[in-house]
């Protein structure tokens, strides 16, 4: 299940002068793809770990002639986990500049360490690719559609990480294991986390109120924090590849919310392991939400891997008349609600379609899915 669109558009930009460059969560298969991109040629890869205490002492001090010395022949450099690597921009624009017959290859989990640290010094010496757990597109080509739209409650509720997928009956010690790797190896380490205690409650609040608008002044009442450290912490969150946001959409009537927002998590196995609920879904009052949730992180998903730059938002007015999920490609807007149920009914509210006559409407469940998944 290796995410072979990746593979192929980096196999065409290798030895192309520029540094590459692989973002996402730990266990998502970044290493995996690249032992396999490397497979033909794993003599002449020079693999390094930012986990590693002294690869990370070897990177202190370092020149041009002894990363040279250290290379030696090796025509490629994996440098794994390397935001853990101090003012690590500056050692890769090193290797880029100075030793220009190596391909580098750095893969991070925390694009809040490693973007901020290598977007200067790496400006215009870089591709940079993201990576999330396997999408539906990714497991219908594995299996089939009918297969995959018959596990879509078990993603529901387990999630997509390739480990959980791979490894039947095993998903909840996986992932209770991934959600601490996310929270006690990744993210409490960062400095900016001064109340770890306040952070898992945050946590517990966002999985609370998946498909709900947020006001980070009601999340900080709720964990004990200001509305200030609140941003801070969803911007960790957001950088460690756990939740994102979606902005609200706001162009021609009065009353529609212009600066709301709501957050969603890039798995629902994570968001559930941290709420530590497993219940199958024809037993839970929140199916409605786990199934806006996946909707809406598989759309951005699918926008990554195809190169669809479209925008999304949700929509909602005053009045409380709200939609799901809007995308606008090329000036046309698509909207979408997301109903579990086939049999729930929607429509598109009276004042929406005036204002954007020419929208696209469609509501989609769990025996449409791929409309949304697979054909845009």
């Amino acid at each position: 299940m290796i995410k072979r669109h990746i593979e192929d558009s980096i196999r065409q930009r290798l030895f192309g002068g520029k540094a590459i460059v692989i973002m996402g969560a730990r266990q998502v298969g970044k290493t995996t793809l690249l032992r396999q991109l490397f497979a033909n040629d794993a003599q002449n890869v020079l693999w390094l770990s930012g986990d590693d205490i002294d690869v990370r002492n070897l990177f202190e001090h370092i020149s041009a002639t002894r990363l040279k010395a250290i290379i030696g022949t090796h025509r490629v450099v994996v440098i794994d986990e390397a935001q853990r690597i101090s003012d690590v921009g500056i050692k890769l624009k090193l290797i880029t500049d100075q030793i220009p017959d190596v391909q580098l290859v750095a893969t991070g989990s925390s694009s809040f360490e490693l973007a901020n640290r290598i977007n200067e010094p790496l400006t215009g010496r870089k591709w940079e690719y993201k990576m999330y757990p396997l999408s539906f597109a990714e497991l219908v080509d594995h299996t089939n559609l009918l297969e995959e739209k018959r596990m879509l409650s078990h993603r529901l509720v387990y999630g997509s990480y390739p480990d959980v997928v791979t490894h039947p009956n095993d998903e909840t010690t996986i992932l209770r294991q991934l959600a601490e790797s996310y929270l006690y190896k990744d993210i409490l380490e960062f400095d900016k986390i001064h109340k770890p205690e306040k952070l898992m409650k945050l946590l517990q609040a966002l999985a609370y109120q998946v498909g709900s608008e947020v006001a980070f002044n009601e999340l900080a009442r709720l964990c004990g924090l200001d509305a200030k450290t609140v941003n801070n912490y969803v911007n960790i969150l957001e950088q460690a590849y756990i939740i994102f946001r979606l902005g609200s959409f706001s162009r021609n009537l009065r009353n529609e919310l212009k600066n709301s927002k709501k957050i969603y998590f890039y798995d629902n196995g994570i968001r559930n392991a941290i709420i530590s609920n497993f219940a199958q879904i024809e037993n839970r009052m929140d199916a409605g939400a786990l199934f806006e949730n996946y909707a809406v992180s598989e759309c951005i998903k699918r926008k990554a891997y195809t190169g669809n730059y479209a925008n999304s938002w949700f929509w909602r007015t005053t009045a409380r008349q709200e939609l799901d999920y809007i995308e606008e490609r090329d000036g046309q807007l698509s909207v979408f609600e997301f109903k579990w149920n086939p049999k729930r009914k929607s429509s598109l509210p009276l004042s929406f379609k005036n204002s954007y006559p020419n929208a696209q409407f469609t509501v989609i469940h769990r025996d449409n899915i791929e409309e949304l998944l697979l054909f845009r």
